[in-house]
């Protein structure tokens, strides 16, 4: 096991277009980080350049007390893990899991004892003499690790492992991946476009756009105190709900109504000259039928009134989805989002807000429900820059 140090780590490719630009992270020896971000924000490039299958333009990177941007994957001691499972199909599982051990011929007993160990771990003792073709997904992208396993690597490397499974095999995976993590100890960097693995696996998460570092931070932190939109946007599922919002008279104009705003965040805003247009953003548990809430107790009395478009009953808790046909926020990084997932695609022009509220909740579809909203929840954007200017480092400033 080992720290992975990256120091200004930066790649260029030779006409001249940037992936990876001045990434600074300490990985501490036993971490589990995860690289999260949209299609081409640079996180398989960051995964491939620690494991040396993409060269360092700019940077240091040392793993364990060793600079390794010029040593062959080979010689960096790791292990990864991909999202093909690439196992040799005509191999038995055992030989597909020991066989980097044999062409480093490694003694034949060590091999048996390690594999036999690794098949244990990961509940495929009953399977060593089958055939990939014999075992299901979810089996083979066990095997693949376990082939990992068997090297006892300074760290693991995974990129986007579970994308070939399907919903509920990646649900079954990523707890056993996770208890795998803690049980071994190896450092671990796991690479995925999911931001619900990201929210579920990592000890810390790195949020990463056009090839920059967003923000880094435990998965609840980033879910409560995103530095800023974009970060707001791409962490939460469902997603949190923006609206466009004017400053006036110290209340949050709004499409949904006049939103007050506490002491702290009004001096905020105006410690930082804030503009008048803005961007508000609210979770969907910053929702709740009114007629539930006890208003005397209540942080906030706000409430307004929405017709239900769709609902979807989960048990626990019901989301509603109504339509707000004006005060749609409108940001770059609010499109970049949409298009990646795939929102833009479907073709709505409509504003859509989600809540989600108690499984008590009156609501209906097609009725008009009085909705209560936590106002002082809400985070606040600068629409040209997306800074969060609600975020700790601004509202708590003396």
């Amino acid at each position: 096991m080992a720290e992975i140090i990256l120091e200004g780590i930066t790649k260029r490719y030779p006409d001249g277009a940037l992936a990876v630009k001045d990434v600074n992270l300490d990985i501490a020896d036993g971490e589990f980080v995860i690289l999260v971000g949209p299609s081409g924000c640079g996180k398989s490039t960051t995964l491939n350049m620690i494991a040396g299958l993409e060269d360092i333009t700019e940077g240091t990177l040392r793993i364990g007390d060793q600079v390794v941007n010029d040593k062959a994957p080979k010689d960096r001691d790791i292990a990864m893990v991909f999202q093909s499972y690439a196992l040799y199909p005509h191999m038995s599982v055992r030989d597909n899991m020991g066989f980097a051990l044999r062409l480093a011929k490694t003694e034949k007993a060590t091999i048996r004892s390690k594999v036999e160990e690794a098949a244990r771990i990961l509940d495929l003792t009953e399977h060593l003499d089958r055939k990939p073709a014999n075992l299901s997904g979810g089996q083979r992208q066990r095997v693949a690790m376990g082939r990992a396993i068997v090297r006892s690597p300074k760290a693991f490397l995974m990129d986007e492992p579970l994308s070939n499974l399907d919903a509920k095999l990646r649900v079954q995976m990523r707890t056993q991946i996770s208890r795998l993590q803690q049980r071994l100890g190896t450092t671990t960097v796991y690479v995925t476009h999911d931001q619900t693995e990201a929210m579920t696996l990592g000890d810390r998460v790195v949020v990463l756009r056009n090839g920059v570092v967003q923000q880094i931070g435990s998965p609840q932190h980033l879910y409560d105190e995103p530095r800023n939109l974009f970060v707001a946007g791409f962490i939460g599922s469902p997603a949190m709900n923006f609206l466009h919002a004017d400053l006036q008279d110290n209340v949050l104009r709004t499409s949904l109504g006049d939103l007050p705003l506490d002491d702290r965040t009004r001096q905020a805003l105006e410690r930082q000259n804030a503009p008048r247009e803005l961007i508000i953003g609210f979770r969907p548990e910053d929702f709740e039928d009114a007629s539930l809430v006890d208003m005397g107790r209540a942080s906030s009395t706000f409430t307004f009134t929405a017709t239900v478009d769709v609902l979807e009953s989960v048990g626990s808790d019901v989301y509603t989805y109504f339509t707000e046909e004006a005060g749609r926020a409108v940001s770059a990084e609010l499109d970049e989002i949409a298009a990646d997932s795939g929102v833009q695609d479907t073709g709505a022009q409509s504003h859509q807000i989600v809540t989600r509220l108690s499984a008590a909740t009156h609501a209906r579809e097609g009725r008009p429900i009085e909705l209560w909203l936590d106002v002082a929840r809400g985070h606040i954007f600068e629409p040209g820059t997306g800074v969060n200017l609600t975020h700790p480092e601004h509202i708590d400033r003396d």
